[in-house]
C-alpha cells in the first residue's frame, strides 16, 4: 500500500527559515565591521520570508479533498471496468471526490508486474495476493507502510483488530497491506448437505456419526441405484472434510499444510492417527462404490448438474452452501417438497459435536491492497481505502449507491432496502457484480451480518436457502484457522524445495490409499510415504513451519 510521502508546508516551512537563518548568520559574519548594515540586511529579509513563504496547505479531509490514484489488480482474470462508468463509482467520484485510473494486467500480470519493478514506474496501489511479491516490493524499498494512518482512520482496526493487522505485519515490524475480505468472526460454508426427500422416503434415520452415514449410504446404493450415495465435489473436498470428524478441533487445515500440531511442534501428516483413520474409512466407502467414483478427477459443473438434477444423497464440500442452495432453487421449481438441508458435522462417535469443525475460516482474508511510494497521495489512498472497508463503503462497494437499492441504514448500520432489492432480481444481481469488481477491501463480518439480519428477517419461504445453513450450522461450526497462515516457505528456499517434494508424496499416496483393497494396504503405504517424506527432509521442513506458527502466536497475542 503506497501512501507515504506528502512534504508538509510545515517541512517546507522549517527547511526555508533554516536556510534563512544560515544565510543570515553568514552575512552578519561576513560584515562584521558594519553592524548597522548587517542588522538592517537581517530584519529585511526576514520581512521578505515572511512576506514570501507560502501558506500553510489545508489538512487532508476525506470526502473534501480531490483523492486520484492508479490501481493494478495482479490477475489475468481482471479487468477493470472505467471509473465512473457505473452508478456505483460515479456517485464515489461525486460524493467522495475519488477518482481511479486503471491500470490493466493482460494475459501475464507476473511478467507486466516485474517490468514494472524494474522500470521503477509502479501504479499507485497494487491489489494481489499475499504472497512473495509483498515481500519483494517491500525488500526494494518500494512500499508505503501504512502504521501511520491506521490509528488516524477508524475502520480498518475497528473492523480488523489488533491480532489481525499484526499476523499482516512484516518481518521489520510495519504494515505495508490492507487486507480485503477479512473477518473478525466465524465464517465459513464447508460441511454437509443431504438430500431431503431421498432422505425423508428412507425415513429420515440418524445421521450423526460416520457409522450411521456408512448405514444410510448402503440404504441409498440398495433402493437408489441411480443416486451417488456420497458425492465429494471437486478434489475429493468431501474425503478432507471426514478428516475434521475423526478427532476433536482437526480442521481440515491441518492435511492442508501437511502439518498436525502436537503440543507446541507440527508433526508428519504421514504418521497422524486421525489422518489415518480417515483414509481407511474413505477407502472403505471407495471399495464399496459407495462415493463418487471420478472424486479425483471432475470439474464442479459435473458436480453441479448431479445435485441439481437430485443424483446426490449426501454431499461434503468446501463451499456446500453453493451447492446445497444450486440445487434446492433447482429442484424446488419442479417439487416444493425437494431440495437440500444442511446438517451438523458428522464425526466417529463419542466425540464433542461442539469441538467438531467441518469448516475453516482465515480472519487475513483473501488478498491485499500495497500503496506504493510512486503515490503523491499516499494518505488520500489510504483514507478511501478505509472509507470503502467501513459501513458506508461497504454499503455502497457491495450494492451500489444509496437511493437504488438501499436507503438508509438502521441501528447497526445494515442498509434499510427498498422495494426494488426484492422486485428487480436481475437488476441488483447485474448491480453487485459490478460493484464486486471495484470492492478492493472488503468487509466480510460486515457484508454477512447484514445480509443475515436481512434475510432472516423475511417469512421462512422467502429466505435465502445459504444464509440460514450458514446461520444455522456453517458459522457455529468453522474454526479460526489464522495461526496457521503464512507458514509456505519461499518457493526457491531450501524449505520451498523440500515442500513441493513432500507435497508431490502426499498427492501419490492420497490417491492410491482412497482405491486400496483394505485397511492393511491403507497402513502400509502412509509407513512407506513417511519414509520417502522423511528422506525428503521433512524434518526441515516442519522445523520452519514450527517456527512461523510459533510467531504467528506471538503476533496473535501481542494486543
Amino acid at each position: 500500500m503506497k501512501r507515504k510521502r506528502i512534504a508538509t508546508s510545515l517541512g517546507v516551512m522549517l527547511l526555508s527559515t533554516s536556510m534563512l537563518m544560515a544565510g543570515c548568520a553568514s552575512k552578519s559574519e561576513t560584515n562584521t565591521n558594519n553592524d548597522s548594515a548587517a542588522a538592517t540586511t537581517n530584519t529585511n529579509n526576514q520581512a521578505e520570508a515572511t512576506t514570501n513563504t507560502p501558506e500553510a496547505a489545508p489538512a487532508f479531509e476525506f470526502g473534501v479533498t480531490p483523492v486520484s490514484f492508479s490501481f493494478y489488480g495482479n490477475y489475468d482474470w481482471y479487468t477493470q471496468n472505467p471509473w465512473g462508468a457505473d452508478p456505483g463509482t460515479k456517485w464515489i467520484q461525486d460524493n467522495k471526490k475519488v477518482t481511479v485510473t486503471a491500470v490493466q494486467a493482460g494475459s501475464s500480470p507476473e511478467v507486466k508486474l516485474n517490468a514494472m519493478i524494474a522500470s521503477d514506474e509502479l501504479p499507485d496501489v497494487i491489489w494481489g495476493e499475499r504472497d512473495a511479491n509483498v515481500e519483494k516490493l517491500r525488500a526494494a524499498g518500494k512500499l508505503v507502510a501504512l502504521d501511520q494512518y491506521v490509528d488516524k482512520y477508524p475502520n480498518l482496526k475497528k473492523w480488523a483488530g489488533d491480532a489481525t493487522l499484526n499476523m499482516l505485519k512484516a518481518e521489520d515490524g510495519h504494515l505495508y497491506v490492507f487486507p480485503n475480505w477479512y473477518a473478525n468472526s466465524a465464517r465459513g460454508n464447508g460441511g454437509y448437505i443431504v438430500n431431503t426427500k431421498i432422505y425423508t422416503e428412507l425415513g429420515s434415520p440418524k445421521l450423526e456419526t460416520f457409522d450411521d452415514l456408512y448405514a444410510y449410504l448402503k440404504l441409498v446404493k440398495e433402493k437408489y441405484p441411480k443416486v451417488i450415495p456420497f458425492e465429494t465435489s471437486i478434489g475429493a473436498q468431501g474425503i478432507y472434510e471426514l478428516y475434521s470428524g475423526f478427532a476433536e478441533d482437526h480442521p481440515v487445515q491441518f492435511v492442508s499444510q501437511m502439518a498436525v500440531p502436537n503440543g507446541d511442534k507440527l508433526e508428519s501428516i504421514f504418521t497422524d492417527p486421525t489422518f489415518k483413520e480417515t483414509l481407511q474409512y474413505a477407502s472403505k466407502l471407495f471399495r464399496e462404490k459407495l462415493v463418487t467414483q471420478d472424486a479425483l478427477t471432475q470439474k464442479i459443473e459435473q458436480v453441479r448438474e448431479k445435485v441439481t438434477t437430485g443424483k446426490v444423497a449426501v454431499a461434503a464440500a468446501y463451499n456446500v452452501t453453493d451447492l446445497g442452495a444450486r440445487g434446492t432453487v433447482a429442484l424446488k421449481a419442479a417439487d416444493p417438497s425437494a431440495g437440500y438441508t444442511m446438517i451438523w458435522p458428522l464425526q466417529k462417535g463419542g466425540l464433542d459435536k461442539n469441538k467438531i469443525f467441518a469448516t475453516q475460516y482465515d480472519s487475513l482474508g483473501w488478498n491485499v491492497n500495497m500503496i506504493t511510494t510512486s503515490a503523491k497521495d499516499p494518505e488520500g489512498i489510504f483514507a478511501y481505502l478505509d472509507w470503502l472497508t467501513g459501513p458506508e463503503g461497504q454499503r455502497v462497494g457491495f450494492w451500489g449507491p444509496p437511493g437504488l437499492y438501499w436507503d438508509g441504514f438502521d441501528e447497526t448500520d445494515a442498509p434499510k432496502f427498498t422495494d426494488k432489492y426484492a422486485s428487480d432480481k436481475e437488476g441488483l444481481s447485474k448491480m453487485m457484480s459490478t460493484m464486486d469488481s471495484f470492492n478492493w477491501a472488503g468487509n466480510t463480518t460486515f457484508i454477512d451480518q447484514a445480509k443475515s439480519k436481512h434475510e432472516l428477517s423475511l417469512p421462512a419461504d422467502q429466505q435465502e436457502w445459504a444464509t440460514i445453513a450458514q446461520n444455522a450450522v456453517a458459522w457455529k461450526t468453522a474454526y479460526n484457522i489464522t495461526q496457521f497462515a503464512n507458514m509456505d516457505p519461499a518457493p526457491t528456499s531450501e524449505e520451498g524445495v523440500i515442500a513441493q517434494r513432500i507435497s508431490d508424496i502426499f498427492t501419490r499416496v492420497f490417491s492410491k490409499a482412497l482405491f486400496a483393497k483394505d485397511d492393511a494396504e491403507v497402513e502400509a503405504m502412509l509407513n512407506t510415504a513417511s519414509e520417502e517424506a522423511n528422506s525428503a527432509g521433512y524434518d526441515k521442513l516442519l522445523t520452519f513451519k514450527t517456527a512461523k506458527w510459533q510467531d504467528n502466536l506471538k503476533r496473535i497475542n501481542a494486543q
